[in-house]
């Protein structure tokens, strides 16, 4: 039962932030996931909390990188609303 609570949430959270588009958003929906995905294999695999939180370390690290470079590129650059919120062109 644990298991599948633990596939549900994670894919309730990759169904929220899949429409994330700058950078900075994108790592941080990717550090999301993969902390998730590392605590749940982590845990998984050791069986221990331990293991647990370094793969949600590791998870996390990962999920950040992956997720801030494959953010899609505006070729005409990006402009800020009055509002701060970025866009692009």
């Amino acid at each position: 039962m644990k298991k599948i609570m633990a596939a549900a949430l994670a894919a309730t959270l990759a169904l929220s932030v899949g429409a994330c588009n700058t950078p900075q958003d994108r790592a941080l929906g990717g550090a999301g996931l993969g902390a998730l995905a590392g605590a749940a294999i982590g845990g998984a695999a050791t069986g221990r909390a331990g293991g647990a939180l370094a793969g949600a370390a590791i998870g996390g690290a990962g999920g950040a990188i992956a997720g801030a470079a494959t953010a899609p590129q505006c070729p005409y650059g990006t402009y800020r609303d009055p509002y701060g919120n970025v866009y692009c062109r």
